[in-house]
């Protein structure tokens, strides 16, 4: 499986994601804290001094334009909002502030002791000699004072500002929160939702059967490697359904051809052995014989055409090992022309033999390329007209070694040459001068299942002068080998009286 990008891996995304949100959540987080502190405590970052003169310098112009002011109202409206709290004390015994619940304990009365100390009062407290706890700042009126505005030396607890700030802090990051985690769950976990739900799709419909189907790989992450890799067992289990019905439609063709064959024998020896049976049939001595031969030769057609089935089975299934080893052609080629050398005499054929260089050796077990290259010869002879000619060559082909088999009969028709080595085709009827017997149509599968099982390949051709030409390709052996035989180019000719 490949591996996906690194920076469209879904991982990677997730954590660019998260901190791309947090960075987006703090940042609009101290926004918001410096708009709420300016909005907040901005009137209120001057001094307490300033602080105190501003507020009373604003409400000496508020009391002159308007003498029956309602002076809490009025504060609450103007400076409720600010952070700095104050307190606005007024000789005729009135107080106001602006934010009551945010004053510290006993400041409003030490606020008022102090403001009669500032008007020269004699009567004070013990308590409020020394240091005022507040800055104060006079509002005068018309130049009289009626009343002083104090406001707290010290700032506010921490908890206030937590008070004020928090609520609207907390809202905020909350929004924040859900709003990024929608855009996170649009713009990363969608997508690949998306296409998850695609690959699951596609595996169920997979499951029930239908290969055809595929997942979209888009994308460079994981789910996208995922649907690669889903796609390519997709594309294994296919092409092993498709071998599936093809072996199952061979293993059906293969029964109905075995069926076929095996029922013209085995008719024939029932038709003749139920007429030799027959009592009221009266047969002289010379058809009873001839009827019995009939019998034996379709018997040993039928043991044939078994013994084929049986070793085709085994070749195909892989049954049995290979005793490779280093196999001279020209034995080869020997032992062939010893074996069909009867057939040979008897039909006045001539085989002709050449191996080039001498001492040619091919990679493979003796046994078995003896026998593809009997079945071979013994379809060439068949097909070759009587004092026909039939040629058997092997040359060096660099790492290989080409061995050819050619007769000089009627050819294959070219229509016939795409299906020689399939099980049971004949082309005898498209063919003429065919003195020997067919064979059981099982011997040319036989051959290709030998040499492909040794890595090499076997075509069918017609030669350029006529005939049929069989041409093989196998591994080249790895250096001469002693002799079982003479080693040289062999002629047998058949025998004419003169």
């Amino acid at each position: 499986m490949s591996d996906p990008v690194w920076y469209r891996s879904l991982y990677w995304r997730i954590a660019f994601g998260f901190v791309a949100l947090l960075a987006v959540l703090l940042l609009v987080q101290a926004l918001l804290f410096l708009w709420l502190t300016d909005r907040i405590v901005g009137p209120s970052s001057r001094t307490p001094a300033q602080l105190a003169a501003h507020v009373a310098t604003d409400l000496s112009n508020a009391l002159k334009s308007n003498p029956a002011l309602e002076i809490e109202t009025y504060l609450r409206e103007r400076y409720g909002h600010i952070y700095q709290p104050f307190v606005v004390v007024m000789h005729d015994g009135r107080s106001a502030s602006n934010r009551p619940g945010r004053m510290p304990p006993g400041f409003q009365r030490a606020a008022f002791i102090a403001l009669r100390r500032a008007a020269g009062g004699a009567d004070l407290p013990a308590a409020a000699r020394g240091r005022p706890p507040a800055e104060i700042a006079p509002i005068v009126v018309d130049g009289t004072r009626v009343g002083a505005v104090a406001v707290p030396a010290n700032p506010p607890p921490l908890f206030v500002a937590l008070q004020e700030l928090g609520p609207t802090l907390a809202w905020v990051a909350a929004g924040l929160l859900a709003i990024g985690a929608a855009v996170m769950a649009l713009v990363i976990f969608r997508p690949a939702h998306r296409r998850l739900r695609t690959l699951e799709q596609a595996a169920s419909a997979l499951g029930q059967g239908r290969t055809d189907v595929r997942a979209a790989e888009n994308g460079g992450d994981e789910v996208s490697s995922l649907a690669r890799t889903f796609n390519r067992m997709a594309d294994d289990l296919s092409a092993r359904a498709a071998a599936l019905s093809a072996s199952d439609r061979a293993r059906r063709q293969l029964l109905a051809d075995v069926s076929h064959e095996l029922m013209t024998p085995l008719a024939a020896i029932r038709g003749y052995t139920e007429t030799l049976a027959m009592p009221e049939v009266d047969l002289d001595a010379a058809t009873r014989q001839r009827y019995l031969e009939i019998v034996g030769e379709e018997t040993q057609k039928l043991e044939t055409m078994i013994g084929d089935l049986l070793d085709l089975a085994r070749l195909e299934g892989g049954g049995g090992t290979l005793a490779v080893e280093d196999v001279r052609a020209a034995d080869l080629f020997g032992r062939i022309a010893d074996r069909h050398g009867p057939a040979i005499r008897e039909r006045r054929l001539t085989l002709e033999t050449r191996v080039d260089p001498s001492d040619l050796t091919v990679r493979g077990d003796p046994h078995r390329l003896e026998q593809a290259l009997q079945n071979l010869a013994a379809n060439a002879l068949r097909h070759s007209p009587e004092g026909g000619h039939v040629y058997l060559s092997a040359v060096a082909d660099g790492d290989d070694v080409r061995i050819s088999v050619r007769d000089t009969g009627p050819g294959i028709p070219p229509e016939h040459l795409p299906r020689v080595f399939d099980r049971f085709y004949k082309v005898d009827a498209s063919r003429t001068a065919t003195a020997m017997p067919s064979g059981s149509g099982l011997g040319l599968s036989i051959v290709r299942t030998i040499v492909e099982r040794h890595g090499g390949s076997v075509t069918a051709d017609n030669a350029p002068g006529g005939g049929a030409l069989f041409e093989i390709a196998l591994p080249r052996g790895r250096g001469p080998v002693p002799s079982g035989g003479t080693g040289k180019t062999r002629r047998v000719e058949a025998m004419v009286e003169r």
